[in-house]
């Protein structure tokens, strides 16, 4: 669950969608719910069916294609009262653990309850590429703690960079303090390579990113419209 989306559902039952992350949602209706890694999303079931006992379950969804995963089933049992402890759960049914369509269908369903008001005069427009990317290992590193391709670890970037944490200053403390050495303020607006994002060719010259402590700056009240594009580097994710 810290790595996979998970599926989940109760047999039998619907659940009702509410909110997510702390924010309220126009209220839906569903079968299933896709929850991502520390997700947060308020629910609720009503208890409305025949008295008996109904498997609650839950797996993974696979969201990087040809990453390994744990494709096991965690269930646990509702059971409505007067109901013999005995008698068989209902079994649950979830999707299948790479339907992409159906979780891209339950993602758009999620809407603001009221219309959002955004300018329509943009400033700054900045696009970023997320996604994997493969560092060399240190010498006499772990190798549990190298296993991306040909004895590298997988690292994270945007925009081909990876940062790099600070150890004797935070970036507000740096800024604010005028300390210098800490980070710069060069980091790209834009992809500095263009490529096919999501195609199956991607040079390999893209898969190691640089280390660095970038920084964008941005003046206060500036309206910002930022594209956030996935990858196919490594793997995609969802």
């Amino acid at each position: 669950a810290l790595n996979q989306p998970l599926f989940f559902t109760v047999a039998n039952h619907k659940l009702t969608v509410v909110g997510a992350d702390a924010s309220y949602l126009k209220p839906f209706t569903t079968k299933f719910l896709m929850l991502g890694p520390g997700q947060t999303t308020d629910v609720l079931l009503t208890a409305d069916q025949p008295p008996k006992r109904y498997y609650i379950a839950a797996r993974a969804y696979q969201s990087a294609q040809n990453a390994p995963f744990d494709n096991t089933t965690t269930t646990a049992i509702l059971h409505y009262r007067n109901t013999s402890k005995t008698s068989p759960p209902i079994a649950a049914s979830l999707p299948a653990f790479n339907d992409t369509n159906t979780v891209t269908s339950f993602s758009r369903k999620f809407k603001s309850l009221r219309n959002v008001v955004v300018p329509k005069t943009i400033d700054e427009n900045l696009f970023f590429t997320i996604g994997l990317g493969l560092d060399n290992c240190p010498k006499n590193f772990p190798k549990n703690r190298c296993q991306g391709l040909n004895g590298t670890r997988f690292t994270a970037s945007m925009n081909n960079v990876s940062f790099v944490l600070q150890s004797n200053f935070s970036l507000l403390q740096a800024h604010s303090n005028g300390i210098p050495g800490v980070f710069t303020t060069d980091f790209p607006a834009k992809p500095p390579v263009k490529f096919d994002y999501t195609g199956n060719n991607i040079s390999r010259g893209l898969f190691q990113p640089v280390k660095g402590t970038k920084l964008y700056k941005l003046k206060y009240g500036t309206r910002v419209q930022i594209v956030l594009q996935d990858t196919n580097i490594v793997t995609p994710e969802n």
